[in-house]
């Protein structure tokens, strides 16, 4: 059952500018033309296009933040913008640019006031923030101000904001932006756990093609306004016929490395670029490599979703 239901949404934007000494310009900009889809209870769907490409304006619109210009959109049975109120006790939302905690109090007492905002039951406040605590590793964090953490430390403080009164449904704009390998990493097994454990339907805009793989079985790919794919990241890598690189530093340098499935596409020194479908698993080519290379080090670099989009394009 859809617990999100959009249909031929629409967002635009008066901008004025001018156009000449004592004259304004009148100009109308879309940012969301005619988007339609739904979202089971307890699916997880990644949202993903390029800067400006309408993800984050969808999100407000589902949220209540903004209204649509036209168009129908439902979120658990309520209408975002006529019941905003109510429904912010069903979802919870955390932006990446904009933290929800007090900069100047610790993140205990931001958590403390979140609680009282939402009316938690006290003891359901602090079993969850128990669990919160723990799975987010943030007992060394409570007594420290929000200003005081780090981005990582910051993130994981307003994620556990988002879900201390339970709501079943998690909006994640740009989670991880800013953050360092490991932080991230952690982040996507917290998310996904939490999906598993609690059933919570998650709907997260990125730019980490990374994040989409680990984290969601369904991805939505918005360009210009327009839903332009709805279907799992591994059609989408093969509709666009998108490539991933394995990166490789050998021992010396080499003529250009023969492993199945891949194309050496640049040599530099002891480095080597090697191409493969983005769709295909990249552990066999690393084993592959390092059975039969001295290898030094080793990384894989992911499409970037302007060129996956693109291909997308091309493809038809």
């Amino acid at each position: 059952m859809a617990v999100i239901e959009v249909t031929d949404l629409r967002r635009t934007f008066v901008v004025r500018s001018k156009g000449g000494r004592l004259r304004r310009e009148r100009r109308e900009v879309v940012a969301v033309d005619g988007v339609s889809f739904g979202i089971d209870a307890g699916e997880v769907v990644g949202f993903i296009g390029p800067n400006g490409a309408g993800k984050s304006t969808t999100i407000k619109m589902l949220t209540g933040i903004l209204v649509p210009t036209s168009g129908r959109l439902h979120v658990d049975g309520l209408d975002p913008s006529r019941r905003r109120t109510e429904l912010a006790r069903r979802i919870g939302v955390v932006f990446g640019h904009r933290s929800g905690l007090w900069w100047d109090l610790p993140l205990r007492d931001s958590f403390a006031l979140l609680a009282r905002i939402y009316d938690v039951p006290r003891d359901r406040y602090r079993t969850n923030l128990a669990t919160l605590v723990e799975l987010l590793d943030l007992a060394p964090l409570l007594d420290v101000p929000v200003r005081q953490l780090s981005l990582g430390q910051r993130m994981r403080g307003d994620i556990a904001a988002a879900l201390l009164h339970d709501p079943p449904i998690l909006y994640l704009d740009e989670p991880t932006i800013g953050l360092d390998l490991i932080s991230k990493a952690r982040l996507r097994d917290f998310l996904r756990d939490l999906n598993a454990e609690r059933g919570t339907t998650i709907m997260l805009t990125t730019h980490d093609l990374v994040d989409i793989e680990h984290i969601c079985r369904r991805v939505m790919v918005i360009d210009a306004g327009r839903l332009v794919f709805d279907g799992d990241l591994t059609a989408l890598q093969r509709v666009g016929g998108a490539t991933r690189t394995v990166v490789v530093d050998l021992e010396t340098q080499l003529e250009p490395v023969r492993v199945p499935g891949t194309t050496v596409t640049r040599v530099e020194g002891p480095r080597q670029w090697l191409s493969f479908p983005a769709h295909s698993s990249a552990a066999p080519i690393v084993s592959a490599l390092a059975a039969a290379y001295d290898v030094v080090d080793l990384s894989i670099q992911e499409p970037a979703i302007e060129d996956v989009i693109r291909l997308l394009y091309a493809a038809g």
